[in-house]
C-alpha cells in the first residue's frame, strides 16, 4: 500500500510553515486519549466539527486498543503457553486497531486535511504523546509577490 508520509508529496508546491501538538489527556487517567481542544493555529484552516470529529474517533479506536476481554486474556494465555512465539504467528487485536488508526489518519489526511494544507501524524510515530498536525504554506499562493507566482504558474 501506497502511503504518503509527507504533504510535499501530495502537493510538490506547499512548504512546511509550523506544526500544532496536540496533547494526550489524563483527566480520566492514563488510558490513551487526545484533548479536542481546538488550537486557534487551525481556526482558518479547517473546520472544527472536523478536527472533533478526528480526534473523537481517535480515542474511541484508542479505547477500543486497550479495552479488556476475553480476547485480551487468550492472547495473553496463549502468549505464555507458547512463550509468546505465537505473535511471529499472529497479529494481537491491539496491533489490528493501531492498523486501522493508521489507515483512519491516512484517509483523513487524502480527504481532508491535505487539500486545506494540513498533514496529520499518527500519534504512534510520537510515541502515543501527541497528534502532530503540520501546516504547509502554498508556495504559488496569490499572497505571495508576482516573482514568486510566475515560478509556479508552470505548474
Amino acid at each position: 500500500m501506497a502511503e504518503a508520509h509527507n504533504l510535499q508529496e501530495l502537493q510538490p508546491s506547499a512548504s512546511l510553515a509550523t506544526k500544532v501538538f496536540i496533547q494526550r489527556d489524563y483527566t480520566e487517567g492514563i488510558l490513551c486519549q487526545f484533548q479536542s481542544k481546538f488550537p486557534p493555529e487551525l481556526e482558518s484552516r479547517v473546520e472544527r466539527h472536523y478536527f472533533e470529529e478526528t480526534v473523537k474517533t481517535l480515542n474511541n479506536y484508542y479505547a477500543e486498543a486497550e479495552k479488556i476481554g476475553g480476547t485480551s486474556y487468550f492472547e495473553g494465555c496463549m502468549a505464555c503457553v507458547t512463550a509468546y512465539v505465537i505473535f511471529m504467528c499472529m497479529e494481537t487485536r491491539y496491533e489490528k486497531v493501531l492498523k486501522k488508526i493508521s489507515k483512519y489518519i491516512q484517509d483523513q489526511n487524502e480527504k481532508i486535511y491535505a487539500p486545506r494544507g494540513l498533514l496529520l501524524t499518527d500519534p504512534i510515530e510520537r510515541g502515543l504523546r501527541v497528534i502532530e498536525i503540520a501546516i504547509y504554506e502554498d508556495r504559488c499562493s496569490s499572497s505571495g509577490s508576482s516573482s514568486s507566482s510566475s515560478s509556479c504558474s508552470g505548474q
